[in-house]
């Protein structure tokens, strides 16, 4: 793979911006804030991860919970006996492992199939996990004691926010990248072109399981105390699902654009209409399949290409 001049140009900007905004809990007053941005800079990498598999592919997988949720308690039933490093590392590979095996059990299935089981996974794990906790271990939830504060939270967020990005565009520039956007395309002519279909698809669903049980383990001591209501909360994979569309998925920063508004929106109207949230949630998909199909981003690619062709006839 070979990097243009561009590519490093844009490496470079890239990093700067990560750089700058790593200095954000440094800014007075940060504190007040971190409350917002550590669960929009959360949504971005969980949006991003998710539209690396969903957005070439054209599954719409609502499993994020699952993940998130594994990720959580891996972190809370471990804190006391393992290293944090390594509790990440634990819930990456339980995460990826587990994106494994649903792909390679539902990955054949389309349309409405695969996203009723990616549905109830979150839901089957949260009663297994009740019922061990009920009956095994005597209590609940998990406590979950560290030192993190939301600086903290934030910066390993952020971190794992480059990492995605750099994985996400290594996965674009690769031969896999290539071939999950003809499967996108029609997954009968990969077939008949010598494409692994199936293996491709576990792959990206890997990476997507991966990176949302890292974040479930990181966001885990922000909540003290970890119970499966919460953990496998369905209400996370549809708002996934929403600022990724509302985003855009053609582009790597299109989620970016539909995190950060709906994080802020959905502060201002979980605080003061806590009990439609579900029938807010149910309207505002609507708006956004049927009035900004290709998101935020493909609004703002149209303008540029407009704006190109408008500047390429005045000069001719």
């Amino acid at each position: 793979m070979k990097l243009t001049q561009t590519d490093v140009w844009r490496g470079v900007a890239i990093l700067l911006v990560f750089f700058v905004l790593a200095w954000l809990p440094a800014v007075p007053g940060a504190d007040g804030w971190l409350s917002i941005v550590v669960p929009i800079t959360m949504y971005t990498v969980l949006a991003t991860s998710w539209a690396i598999f969903s957005g070439p592919t054209h599954y719409v997988s609502l499993a994020t919970a699952a993940f998130f949720g594994v990720g959580s308690y891996t972190l809370a039933l471990g804190l006391d006996s393992v290293p944090y490093p390594l509790l990440l590392l634990m819930a990456a590979v339980l995460g990826g492992v587990m994106a494994a095996l649903v792909g390679w059990a539902t990955l054949r299935l389309s349309g409405v199939y695969f996203v009723i089981f990616t549905l109830g996974l979150a839901e089957l794990i949260r009663q297994v996990f009740t019922w061990y906790q009920n009956n095994m271990g005597g209590t609940r939830g998990s406590y979950v004691f560290t030192d993190f504060t939301d600086a903290h939270i934030y910066w390993q967020l952020l971190a794992l926010a480059l990492l995605v990005y750099l994985v996400g565009w290594l996965i674009n520039r690769s031969r896999l990248g290539f071939a999950i956007r003809i499967i996108g395309g029609d997954e009968s002519v990969a077939k008949h072109s010598g494409i692994n279909v199936a293996w491709s698809k576990i792959v990206l669903f890997m990476v997507s399981g991966s990176v949302a049980a890292v974040v479930g383990a990181i966001l885990a001591p922000r909540f003290v105390y970890i119970e499966p209501a919460m953990a496998f909360n369905p209400q996370l994979s549809f708002m996934v699902v929403i600022m990724a569309l509302l985003g855009g998925t053609q582009r790597l920063w299109g989620p970016l654009m539909g995190a950060i508004p709906f994080a802020l929106v959905w502060e201002i109207i979980a605080s003061n209409f806590p009990a439609q949230t579900t029938l807010l949630m149910g309207l505002a998909f609507l708006l956004v399949v049927f009035y900004i199909p290709n998101g935020i981003s493909g609004v703002v690619l149209r303008w540029y290409h407009q704006a190109r062709a408008r500047q390429g006839v005045n000069h001719e």
